[in-house]
């Protein structure tokens, strides 16, 4: 059966989506950070971090590329997907297919709670320096040929907080439906 989940581009605040669930561009510690990551736990409050803990004691924390679920603790979502990007090192460290593995492994463990909907931010494209455009590139790439692989996820945002990746985002998904 063919998906046909809508996906959308939205520039704003990926704390106040509604979805069932939003993902964190995390650290590998879990532990909040900078940008995204703060973001979310801050609104989210104490309970995303309670959890993350919990699977750091499970686990040792989270690799890059992979992915791990939480409550959403204070969010509007009830679930935080965490996957951790990778820094850019000038694609000498198979950057592209870790960040392609953020996306899919989200998707997955979404798949896996019942999710059917879901908000991503721009991983990797802040303090990771990944660039912006070939980011924008994988992450749809990632999620529209995953989305043909199940049938649970009805709805994909992706929640640009910059215009440059706003406009890259509208510009490349313009591209595919015209294409």
């Amino acid at each position: 059966m063919k998906n046909t989940a809508e996906i959308q581009v939205i520039q704003g605040d990926i704390t106040q989506c509604e979805t069932d669930c939003i993902v964190n561009a995390a650290n590998t510690s879990l532990l909040g950070g900078g940008g995204v990551d703060g973001a979310i736990h801050r609104a989210g409050g104490p309970e995303i971090l309670e959890e993350c803990i919990k699977i750091r004691e499970r686990q040792g924390g989270c690799a890059v590329g992979e992915a791990v679920i939480t409550t959403a603790g204070r969010l509007r979502a009830k679930y935080v997907i965490h996957t951790v990007g990778p820094v850019w090192n000038n694609g000498r460290n198979q950057e592209e297919e870790k960040l392609r593995n953020c996306y899919i492994h989200s998707l997955e463990l979404a798949q896996k709670h019942g999710i059917t909907s879901i908000a991503f931010p721009n991983i990797s494209t802040g303090i990771y320096r990944f660039p912006k455009e070939q980011a924008a590139r994988i992450a749809i790439d990632a999620v529209t040929n995953e989305l043909r692989n199940q049938e649970t996820i009805t709805q994909v945002q992706f929640v640009c907080y910059d215009e440059e990746n706003y406009k890259l985002y509208k510009e490349i998904l313009g591209d595919q439906e015209n294409g």
